[in-house]
């Protein structure tokens, strides 16, 4: 963590400390003041000591006694805190006096404890300053000649905004990757291996992907599969990968005792599920032969046509893997200069001109990056940031990268790029970026997930206007524009939902983390670790935690892909009083941990996708908690003492059960007595239940004004009026859910006047007498889910005219015959879905209706015979997938039927007729030109990883 941000953090902490605290310390107030009076002396230069850390040992070795101080401080501060909030908590009667009594002797012990610790700490720190006073010239000299950037710099001259990597954003590319597509479709019909070699960063994975996408190589190859091959992965680990890939494009249950298998018997399944079929498999980052040697009998040279696509920075594994089967190798080039100038100044300037005066400068810096794209992206991100103003600044860039990289160790070279893509950071987001070191190598990183971690550890400043969740997302932003993350998921609505990091930039972040005692990794069970963890995330195994260490400093736990049962007691006998943060996601969890309800500092508490069934009353002593996650756990109540935890932002109390098609009743939310409006300040509430005085429970809703996202399930209609009475008052609100108690319950919205007017995502689910007269206002909206509305009057006249309506999804919402979509309507929307829709018979699409729908979904239309009239003009239509439609529908689509509708769809990249069958997908793509590819029964081509997510 920067020193600069633990510092600040320390201040503000012992501020607070001197004015409420001090009082009861009885004279040893100059000790807390000495302390602090240093350290605000210090904070000035710490900002140019972060940024020099790694090119001055003697700067290093100061900066880490600096933070060892600033932890063992604030560790002494929060121990007292905890023995005020300690001592205010006694009973009543003769018991409660004795141990009042008792706990009296062992607060003075402790506090004398405490006292005495301060006096060590604040000897160790004058002799700290008095290294700081011998490094003060040093200090002088770097910020005169550095021009370090203000971190309100940063906000203010950040240009532009986190996108995702689409094909304008590529330089270079279309050249290799012509010739890989050539290569896969135009070879012979005997297995062929590519291989893509080239350094770390110079784009392999990037030109694969695009190759994998491309809509030739999705025709040609219609069972595709995408390895990631970790360099830490195990061989059995890599061929379950496989399986439950290949497993799922089959839409079969993967073989009982997969975990138990050894290798040959993991090859064999793979290679009877690929023996007669042509695939395209890509292994993305494989490191060594042996990783190789273990796939490669799998995947069978059956004469079909089948490619594998390799990506290696390792020459020898490029060309030892063709040498049994054909092979080519394609080499990828740095860019040219031409080309790296162009990336370069479309990712620092966007679409501005490099001025003249910097021209010069940047190009210096450009010939530094000596091509590699991952390279130029970074140093771009860095000075995308910069104020073009000062030259200095970005002179310096150039400047710092060192005559190392100048040198032949091309890996060691793009780590000092990234290392000062990291080194620039402002000090907020420094321990923003550490912290993501937590998350294993590959892993998929939630959004809110990170966002409400950040909150929980206090990372966030507080910005006026905005809340924290929103400046939060403002520096995933920042990151993401800097080129430290990735986009690994969206929306179709365009938000981001998942992030990941690059494999060299986790390598840097793990180490600097581990350098700075900012996170300690569990995965090897002889890894040393410091003696004071702080944050300790554990991957893989429980038996990677070291026995007899004591973690009564840890601040933070987590875990990450555990099988193990998880015993708290345990696996940490001694406790950690001082936690804030407990992240128990997808572990083997049963039973909710007494221990944790005396862990006073607790902000953030997830059993999300546990066994955990109770959550007990007791919960209501974690009076900092912040974050309750119980999503996709058992909970189905919580006790009536959760309303007194002031401070909860996100109660997420909620699971599915969905097996093919969502059915009314497979969404479970929770039951709470009491006033649920006492919680002023959630962010997100889901999902209460109505039924129980909901009268009362909708009327405390309208006390949560701080409210972004809500969820109700069984609603009656009798609860319209007060629902809509609290809704006007959800000034916040952006995502809102209802839920009837029966499939023919009303869900009364029209008494709602006045509707939140932020508000981007509604889900209703339940009858509606009418289309609710406020939802075709909502200019915001972006997404819209009607499920069992039944509606008699055609909706589709009222939504279509919503501006910024992206995501439609309609399940037995209209009971009419026709539905017609008319020219000029919907004009931004993306996915249509239809499901159930029992008395349809004609669907017809206008010219100009839809111009930018590009997934269209038809779900269980038993009277619908044919296409929808005019869908030809549906030109950017990418999927169409028919799901349980009758077969004489799919006939109509063989190009030699009879007044076939074959030309209508002809322009589709992807088209399947999808089936539940036997408990799984059966996903059959449509091959429009070649009738011996028409599903038959039992074909079974591809299972569809993202049927349930989509309706949710």
């Amino acid at each position: 963590m920067a020193a600069e941000s633990l510092v600040s953090f320390l201040l503000d902490k012992l501020a607070s400390f001197v004015e409420n605290e001090i009082p009861l310390l009885k004279g040893d107030r100059q000790e807390a003041l000495f302390l602090r009076g240093e350290l605000e002396r210090m904070r000035a230069l710490l900002k140019i000591a972060d940024a020099l850390e790694e090119s001055d040992e003697e700067l290093k070795v100061w900066l880490k006694q600096v933070r060892e101080i600033v932890y063992e401080t604030e560790d002494a501060l929060d121990e007292y805190r905890l023995i005020q909030a300690h001592d205010q908590c006694h009973g009543l009667g003769l018991y409660g006096y004795l141990h009042k009594f008792s706990c009296c002797i062992k607060s003075m012990k402790a506090r004398s404890r405490i006292i005495s610790e301060l006096n060590c700490i604040n000897s160790r720190i004058k002799n700290i300053s008095e290294v700081h006073e011998r490094l003060l010239p040093k200090f002088t000299r770097a910020e005169q000649g550095s021009g370090i950037t203000s971190a309100g710099n940063t906000w203010e001259y950040r240009r532009g905004d986190a996108l995702l990597l689409d094909k304008t954003d590529l330089v270079g590319i279309d050249e290799p990757k012509q010739q890989l597509v050539e290569w896969l479709v135009k070879g012979g019909y005997g297995r062929e291996v590519v291989s893509v070699a080239a350094m770390g960063g110079m784009g392999k994975t990037t030109l694969a992907k695009q190759v994998y996408d491309d809509p030739e190589v999705k025709k040609h190859f219609k069972r595709r599969a995408w390895i990631t091959v970790s360099q830490s992965f195990k061989m059995e680990e890599l061929l379950r990968d496989m399986i439950h890939q290949i497993y799922s494009v089959v839409s079969r249950p993967v073989p009982e005792g997969l975990d138990s298998m050894n290798k040959d018997r993991l090859r064999r399944i793979v290679k009877d599920l690929l023996q007669k079929r042509r695939y395209l498999i890509v292994l993305d980052d494989v490191w060594h032969l042996y990783e190789w040697d273990a796939l490669k009998y799998a995947m069978p040279n059956n004469n079909c046509g089948s490619r594998i696509i390799l990506t290696t920075r390792n020459a020898d594994v490029a060309s030892s893997s063709g040498v049994e089967s054909v092979g080519k190798v394609y080499n990828l080039k740095p860019l040219t200069p031409e080309e790296s100038w162009q990336l370069f100044s479309r990712k620092t300037f966007q679409l501005n001109a490099c001025p003249s005066y910097l021209k010069k400068i940047c190009q210096y810096t450009l010939k530094k990056c000596e091509g590699l794209p991952l390279a130029i992206v970074a140093i771009s991100g860095v000075l995308a940031t910069k104020d073009k103003r000062r030259t200095d600044e970005w002179n310096m860039v150039g400047r710092s990268l060192g005559a190392e990289i100048d040198g032949n160790d091309k890996l060691q070279d793009l780590k000092k790029v990234l290392s000062l893509s990291f080194n620039d950071l402002p000090f907020y987001l420094r321990s923003c970026f550490l912290y993501l070191s937590i998350f294993p190598e590959d892993y998929r990183i939630e959004q809110m997930r990170v966002i409400r971690l950040w909150i929980a550890e206090g990372f966030i400043e507080a910005k006026e206007g905005k809340t924290l969740e929103e400046v939060a997302e403002d520096y995933l932003n920042e990151l993401l524009n800097r080129g430290l993350l990735q986009v690994a998921g969206t929306t179709t609505d365009g938000r981001v939902k998942l992030y990941r990091i690059h494999d060299l930039l986790r390598e840097i972040v793990v180490s600097k983390a581990r350098d700075q005692n900012f996170t300690s990794i569990a995965k090897d069970h002889n890894m040393t670790r410091p003696d004071k963890v702080r944050r300790l995330a554990i991957h893989n195994s429980l038996q990677n935690i070291q026995e007899n260490r004591s973690v009564s400093r840890l601040r933070s736990l987590f875990i990450f892909r555990v099988l193990e049962k998880l015993y708290i007691q345990r696996l940490f006998p001694g406790g950690f009083k001082l936690l804030s943060v407990l992240d128990l996601q997808n572990a083997r969890l049963n039973k909710f941990p007494m221990d944790i309800v005396n862990l006073y500092y607790l902000k953030y508490l997830s059993f999300r996708s546990t066994k955990v069934k109770t959550i007990p009353s007791l919960i209501g002593k974690l009076q900092n908690l912040e974050t309750l996650d119980l999503k996709h756990s058992r909970v189905t109540e919580l006790p009536v003492e959760i309303l007194k935890l002031q401070r909860l932002r996100h109660l997420l109390v909620y699971h599915l059960e969905l097996e093919s098609y969502e059915y009314f009743h497979s969404r479970y939310g929770f039951k709470v007595q009491g006033n649920i409006g006492a919680l002023r300040s959630l962010q997100k509430l889901c999902f209460i239940e109505a039924n129980q005085c909901s009268d009362t429970i909708m009327l405390e809703l309208g006390k949560l004004y701080q409210l972004r996202r809500l969820g109700i399930v069984k609603l009656r209609k009798e609860d319209g009026k007060s629902l809509c009475s609290s809704l006007t008052k959800l000034t916040n609100l952006r995502a809102l859910s209802l839920t009837s108690i029966e499939e023919e319950e009303i869900l009364d919205l029209q008494h709602l006047s006045s509707p939140p007017p932020l508000i981007q995502r509604v889900y209703l689910r339940g009858r509606l007498e009418t289309l609710p007269h406020w939802i075709p206002s909502l200019h915001g909206l972006v997404r819209l889910s009607l499920k069992w509305s039944r509606l008699m009057d055609d909706p589709l006249v009222l939504l279509q005219n919503l501006p910024n309506l992206v995501h439609l999804e309609l399940l037995q919402a209209f009971e009419g015959d026709t539905l017609y979509f008319r020219t000029g309507g919907f004009k931004k929307l993306k996915v249509l879905g239809l499901d159930e829709f029992s008395e349809l018979r004609c669907m017809q699409v206008e010219a100009g209706a839809m111009p930018c729908v590009e997934k269209l979904i038809i779900q269980r239309c038993e009277f619908l015979k044919r296409v929808p009239i005019g869908i030809e003009y549906l030109t950017n239509l990418k999927v169409l997938e028919f799901f349980d439609m009758p077969e004489e529908f799919i006939q109509t689509l063989r190009p030699d039927e009879k007044q076939s509708d074959y030309w209508k769809v002809a322009h589709i990249p992807e088209v399947y007729s999808t089936y539940w069958r036997e408990g799984g997908w059966e996903v059959n793509p449509l091959d429009l030109g070649d009738g011996e590819n028409f599903p038959r029964p039992g074909t079974i081509t591809r299972r569809d990883h993202e049927l349930q997510s989509l309706w949710k």
